[in-house]
């Protein structure tokens, strides 16, 4: 049997043999399929799996008071009736004890494509049907960009999906600058599914049009699909300073658009004053900026003058928002966008993020397909998304964001579906402290990791080929009928039934179901967004046949995209929504917010987590944590694909070869990567295409301490989040600063721990 089945990262012809998936074939329309497929097969019957409830030995015993034993402590297996009933009775006690603010809703959204086993919706939907939750803003991936960009051209969800297409920059552009590189790897994956893995191709396509590439970025393969790329090595997080330094040169040599910038743009003479060092007596010149990323003043000039004498996109990586004043690259390369003057042009003009998603630039409809609504939540409630332990840490305590005042509420639950906390969160020493305050911790998970482990009741879930559902994803153009391939192994269900048992034992299914079972709510999402389709030039035929067909392709808009066209044609018609209507290189409403760190025009800080403060003489390598090539984020580390990238079992690390001679580290070597927050174990592939002063750790591999649930020990497989600090990017955005992690490396002399991450926790008999 051969069935279309959509994942994240791909869609696939899926070979079902005697009830057991064998094999995912890629469709023939994928022109460049993702390798994670080859992991599903394997990984949903790996040991990993959860098979049946289990609830912590010591939770079973004392419930709450037990919380100590979270991550160390064995669990036991029970029927599904029990593991039902002990977690409606405790959900029911905290929200009537303590309010429905006390319980936070958490999921992170990546756990299928399907878009009604969505379980980010699926959660928020139960817990919205009996009061509400305290809820997450933002992501991980781009919450300060997120915030800034506002205050300077308008909101990234609205920019995003307008972004110019491909096609147009093949025809238009002359120069492609990625602040951050173009890594195909991140370009996998989309929200809601994959299809048509197009961005290498338009990648070289533009290079056999003759486009000029730059690199700025310290790895030489994040623009690995184009050899010819120049590259220009800087320092992780010099970024800012490097972009001020080619906004000073095209003011201080009048080569910047003073047109575009009179006529679209507020705030130049503010901007301008801080830039040319009017304001603080120290020009933000390439001479100035040439120490900070270390690389070549006349390079820096000598690029500011190719970008304003070419049609030139300028393109930045969400990888950069992810460190301390991580909302400054993005407010500073607006700035250098509007000062060269080809926002709205065919071919220029600013990207924000080409090839972190399949879908940016790629053409197609971008109409999203069915959605799972999840109710309205009355509690108002939340934190932003990167600050969990600091919430769960400090109830009660203040916070800023956004110019808003706001406070830490106090959480006595912890329900989670989809997702997993020890791969997303900073610095995991830091959050199994904060991971023992609440009462009780529930998560609906598929395998055992690290976040089911430190769990008090772990309920198993089905993952995307053991039900039916509709793949549908805003801007990849297709659309599949995702059917079941193979019974759920083990006892595990859907998170819909799941949450309709509980809701049952709480006294209201209907609240949560409204009558429907699977099959009906795919039918009832699928009609319901015949409006929206149509809106969007997408004519849908009916259910029935759609589900018989088993996957549609939409038709291409009748004309490409050029990001801004309309704002550059009029800016009085098409204004932005930034405050002025038009771009903002000085915001009065950000500057009135008196963050010293995020003022009202971009500007550098020096951090304390950068190759050129003091705390490097310690830890004299700056680790960056890109996406993974071989997974999405931690899902499937256990399968082979990602198996097979380890070496001698450990997560791979890039190093450069200057750096690993001095320290005695030879190629394929495991070595200890630390700091103050902790230390892990990874493997070392020795390479020139990381520059001097920096390793690359990929984010994902699954958290194996070496004494379980002990705060401070080594971590065995690799996981960098061990490493990298749990602080806010700025009061405005509030995000998370990876990114920003010293570490210093030497090689291991000793006995390697075995590897325990991809197999259950200890299982015991009932007491």
């Amino acid at each position: 049997m051969s069935s279309i089945t959509t994942t994240h990262w791909g869609s696939y012809r899926a070979r079902v043999e005697n009830g057991r998936l064998v094999g995912m074939d890629p469709v023939e329309w994928d022109r460049d399929p993702s390798p994670i497929g080859q992991s599903l097969p394997e990984g949903i019957t790996a040991p990993a799996r959860v098979l049946r409830p289990a609830v912590r030995r010591g939770f079973l015993e004392g419930g709450a008071a037990s919380r100590e034993g979270r991550g160390s402590e064995p669990f036991v297996e029970v029927e599904w009736d029990e593991a039902i009933a002990l977690v409606a009775a405790h959900v029911d006690r905290v929200r009537k004890t303590h309010g429905n603010s006390s319980i936070f809703g958490g999921s992170y959204g990546w756990s299928s494509a399907g878009r009604f086993h969505h379980a980010q919706s699926q959660v928020h939907r139960f817990l919205n049907a009996f009061g509400g939750y305290t809820y997450v803003r933002d992501t991980y991936s781009n919450a300060a960009g997120r915030r800034i960009l506002p205050y300077a051209i308008g909101e990234l969800d609205t920019l995003r999906p307008k972004q110019t297409n491909w096609s147009v920059l093949a025809e238009h552009c002359e120069l492609f600058v990625s602040f951050g590189g173009l890594p195909t790897r991140n370009a996998q994956v989309n929200p809601g599914g994959a299809n048509d893995h197009a961005v290498p191709y338009w990648i070289d396509q533009l290079a056999q049009r003759g486009v000029e590439f730059v690199n700025v970025s310290p790895v030489r393969d994040d623009m690995g699909t184009v050899p010819s790329a120049q590259w220009l090595p800087l320092r992780p997080g010099s970024d800012t300073a490097v972009m001020l330094a080619l906004c000073h040169t095209l003011i201080a040599e009048g080569l910047y658009d003073r047109a575009f910038v009179a006529t679209h743009t507020v705030g130049f003479d503010r901007f301008s004053d801080y830039v040319l060092g009017r304001t603080d007596g120290q020009p933000k010149s390439c001479e100035w900026a040439a120490p900070l990323a270390d690389v070549d003043a006349q390079a820096l000039r000598t690029l500011a003058r190719r970008m304003a004498a070419r049609r030139t996109l300028v393109n930045i990586a969400w990888s950069l928002q992810r460190a301390l004043q991580g909302e400054q690259p993005f407010f500073a390369l607006v700035a250098l966008t509007a000062l060269l003057g080809q926002i709205g042009t065919p071919g220029g003009g600013i990207g924000l993020g080409y090839s972190a998603f399949n879908d940016i630039g790629n053409g197609r409809n971008g109409f999203s397909g069915p959605r799972l609504p999840q109710g309205r939540n009355p509690v108002p409630d939340f934190i932003p998304v990167a600050r969990i332990s600091d919430m769960l840490l400090n109830p009660g305590a203040p916070f800023e964001y956004d110019g808003k005042p706001y406070v830490y509420p106090d959480i006595r639950l912890i329900y989670w579906a989809g997702g997993n906390a020890f791969h997303h969160h900073q610095d995991i020493n830091k959050l199994i402290r904060a991971w023992r305050r609440p009462e009780a911790i529930f998560v609906h998970e598929a395998y055992w990791t690290a976040q089911a482990r430190f769990a008090d009741v772990v309920l198993p879930a089905t993952v995307m080929v053991e039900r039916d559902d509709i793949g549908s994803a805003s801007g990849d153009g297709f659309m599949t009928a995702m059917k079941r391939l193979v019974q759920p192994i083990g006892q595990a269900r859907d998170d819909y039934d799941i949450f309709t048992a509980i809701s049952a034992r709480m006294g209201d299914e209907m609240a949560f179901t409204e009558g429907r079972d699977v099959m009906q709510w795919l039918k009832f999402l699928y009609e319901e967004s015949f409006g929206r389709a149509e809106s969007m030039g997408v004519s849908l035929p009916p259910f029935e046949e759609f589900w018989a067909r088993g996957h549609l392709e939409y038709e291409w808009p009748a004309r490409p995209q050029v990001l801004l066209e309309g704002f550059r044609a009029d800016p009085a018609a098409h204004p932005l929504e930034t405050p002025s209507g038009r771009i903002e290189l000085f915001s009065e409403r950000l500057h009135a917010y008196g963050y010293e760190e995020c003022p009202g025009h971009p500007v550098w800080h020096p951090s304390d987590e950068f190759l050129g403060d003091a705390r490097a003489r310690q830890f004299p390598l700056h680790m960056i944590t890109p996406q993974p090539a071989t997974r999405l984020h931690s899902q499937y580390d256990h399968g082979k694909v990602s198996r097979d990238s380890k070496i001698q079992g450990r997560e791979p690390m890039k190093m450069n070869p200057d750096d690993a001679a001095a320290r005695g580290i030879r190629h394929h070597d495991v070595v200890r990567v630390f700091n103050d927050r902790g230390a892990i174990l990874a493997g070392v592939i020795v390479t020139p295409d990381v520059r001097t002063g920096v390793v690359q750790l990929s984010t994902g591999a699954w958290y194996d301490p070496l004494e379980p649930g002990l705060v401070g020990t080594l971590d065995k497989h690799g996981n960098p989040n061990v490493l990298t600090p749990d602080r806010p990017s700025s009061r405005l955005g509030q995000g998370c600063a990876a990114q920003s992690t010293l570490v210093q490396v030497e090689r291991w002399n000793g006995t390697l721990p075995e590897i325990t991450a991809f197999g259950p926790p200890p299982m015991v008999a009932r007491p």
